[in-house]
């Protein structure tokens, strides 16, 4: 648990030198208890720098609380910088087993029709806050985390086959971020991007969300892509990903899952 808080207050991570000299545990069984921490995914490794961030296991747990508490999770700072800057609705999505549920909001000082409350399920076929962390999983995942769930046509452009779903998923990883308009409900435009971890696994993203008379000007949509691009890097930044680190996933198919 010590290890667990140091490593959660330093956002560039820490070297197993550093851990050691902080806490004073000697070398040898802090590599025990890294090891131990790595297998479980409570704490990840860079493969660029060697330094260890805290891994999804540990977020999955704030998650939980979050779903079973009604509780928040701090915004992070990037998120706040698009909120602030834009003054749409931004949101931290985390992908939980076969959940992917909104952790973190911040409210746009417009009205925005799309209700979007922490602890809610976004529709992995029907949001790009979803989508954007599926492309970046393994086709067994897409196809699990889409069987449990019912496929809704919310609207008429709403995506509502399996195959419908895959497909989009290989556009949005070629392009980097996915594009709601008009899918989840009438009237809003959202764009959301990944945020990658130490190792390049993608189980988050960010989302800003407005209403879509408000973006109809595609300098205006630009811009809010633009920004949320900007902090996705930055977030993936805080948890160890580097540009050289690749997804370690393969790219989902396009054929119909299921």
């Amino acid at each position: 648990m010590r290890i667990l808080r140091v490593i959660a207050a330093h956002l560039r991570g820490m070297s197993l030198q550093q851990l050691h000299e902080e806490l004073g545990i000697p070398i040898g069984s802090l590599h025990r208890v890294m090891a131990a921490l790595v297998a479980e995914r409570y704490v990840t490794r860079s493969p660029s720098n060697r330094r260890y961030f805290i891994g999804p296991a540990f977020s999955e747990l704030s998650t939980m609380a979050v779903t079973s508490q009604g509780t928040a999770v701090s915004p992070p700072r990037p998120m706040e910088e698009v909120a602030k800057e834009s003054g749409e609705t931004v949101f931290l999505t985390e992908l939980t087993g076969s959940r992917l549920l909104c952790v973190a909001l911040v409210e746009g000082i417009h009205p925005l029709r799309l209700f979007v409350r922490v602890g809610q399920d976004m529709p992995p076929h029907a949001a790009a806050s979803a989508r954007s962390i599926l492309a970046y999983q393994t086709p067994e995942t897409v196809a699990m985390v889409l069987r449990e769930q019912e496929l809704t046509a919310y609207t008429t452009d709403t995506p509502h086959t399996a195959g419908h779903v895959t497909a989009h998923l290989v556009q949005v990883r070629m392009q980097g971020f996915d594009v709601c308009e008009n899918e989840l409900d009438d009237d809003v435009w959202a764009v959301s991007a990944p945020v990658f971890g130490s190792t390049g696994q993608t189980t988050s993203s960010i989302t800003l969300a407005a209403a879509g008379q408000r973006m109809r000007d595609p300098l205006a949509r630009t811009r809010a892509t633009e920004s949320v691009l900007r902090a996705a890097r930055a977030l993936s930044m805080e948890h160890g990903y580097v540009a050289s680190t690749s997804p370690t996933l393969p790219r989902p198919s396009p054929e119909p899952a299921g």
